[in-house]
């Protein structure tokens, strides 16, 4: 398969709305952290909200799509040009042979929540609840999709925290299949109840600043995002090429990683082997990073399976949160930042990382050109997705 190029991106998290606003971020080491304010959650945690959400309002005809995860999607869309972008983009392809591929784990689940608390006479859905387009799996895409005007395949994926980076490789299947000419991919997933107590009913949930690497992390901060991306074979400018991926499945648990990491190492292995590199060739790698106890450990231990002298390394979550279905198009833009602004991020809050196993995760940023990034995603039950991005 022959490379595919980015050719416009964007990321809304909290950290900040726009690249601008997130390369700033980065480099100032200004996290987007912090206490839990979200609406009736009592949990005495830390969150990456992202603000203004709730001030987004649609057009008529797109009402019927009005859930904190389509707002959270329109606040996305209108950061740096993406929507003239698009606009291009159809002036080049055929709009009816454009794919929308979009990840998610919440979609419209706020919203179904907030129906239920409000439940009338006869236990049923308020008048304004009375959404069939948002009390589903797919809202988010086909709102992506009807927001953009695009006809051509639509698809949803929802694999937990890998939602988002297999969105590429979905894309770049379609379009190999000749089912479409280029793609839309993105990822958005909005803070809500079932997230907050789940991950806490978990005992996964820290009561501080996550800590990915730290000897002394206890746990997730949860956020929210939105990311999009166009995909096609010869946009005007390039920003970088998707040049490699590896999905696995290991199934070991329902909420644990595999103990010795193995569907994480096949999905990096399977990443070098289509992009043809080898492991001395990638930069950079951006980790899944969690700060949980266990999946931080098991990522590192894969890692230096499948690189024997591993590159620097860290985690952004400190700045987002855990952005869950997100979580793959907000690293994904962060990789392809590293390539274009030859800026390697640290991570953040790591004081004491462990001299055995994560000696290689960077505690200070890296001014460094790189030509290719490997970037982690790894979700619940074992799925597990890993991109590789080369210099545009």
């Amino acid at each position: 398969m022959s490379p595919l190029k980015i050719g416009a991106m964007t990321v809304t998290c909290a950290a900040g709305a726009g690249l601008t606003a997130v390369r700033e971020a980065l480099r100032m080491e200004r996290s987007g952290l912090r206490p839990n304010d979200f609406d009736h959650c009592d949990l005495a945690t830390w969150i990456g909200r992202v603000n203004d959400v709730e001030s987004v309002r649609f057009a008529d005809q797109l009402t019927e799509f009005d859930c904190r995860n389509n707002r959270l999607a329109e606040l996305g869309l209108l950061q740096d040009d993406f929507l003239a972008s698009v606009e291009q983009l159809k002036g080049r392809v055929d709009p009816d042979r454009i794919a929308c591929v979009i990840g998610t784990s919440t979609a419209g689940i706020g919203t179904t929540e907030m129906a239920y608390r409000e439940l009338g006479d006869g236990e049923h859905f308020a008048r304004r609840f009375l959404l069939p387009r948002v009390h589903t799996p797919h809202t988010s895409s086909a709102y992506v999709a009807r927001r953009l005007g695009l006809g051509g395949p639509v698809m949803t994926i929802s694999t937990a925290c890998s939602s988002s980076a297999k969105v590429f490789a979905s894309a770049a299947r379609l379009i190999e299949a000749g089912l479409a000419d280029a793609a839309v991919v993105g990822g958005v997933d909005s803070l809500c109840l079932s997230v907050l107590y789940g991950f806490h009913s978990l005992e996964l949930v820290s009561d501080q600043p996550c800590r990915p690497f730290d000897q002394n992390r206890k746990g997730l901060s949860l956020g929210e995002a939105a990311g999009f991306a166009i995909l096609e074979r010869s946009p005007p400018q390039v920003l970088g090429e998707l040049l490699g991926w590896g999905e696995s499945s290991d199934a070991h648990h329902m909420a644990s990683p595999h103990p010795q990491g193995e569907g994480a190492s096949a999905a990096m292995q399977q990443a070098l082997d289509m992009a043809g590199l080898s492991s001395d060739q990638i930069g950079y790698i951006n980790c899944h990073g969690t700060a949980t106890p266990l999946n931080d450990q098991v990522e590192a231990m894969a890692i230096r399976r499948i690189f024997p002298r591993p590159p620097a390394a860290a985690s952004t979550k400190g700045w987002t949160g855990h952005t869950l279905g997100a979580a793959g198009i907000v690293e994904a833009v962060f990789s392809l930042l590293v390539l274009n602004d030859d800026y390697q991020p640290a991570g953040l809050n790591l004081d004491s990382p462990d001299p055995e196993w994560s000696d290689f995760i960077l505690s200070e940023p890296v001014e460094q050109a790189v030509d290719h990034v490997l970037s982690n995603s790894f979700g619940f039950g074992g799925s597990n997705c890993s991109l590789i991005f080369g210099r545009p």
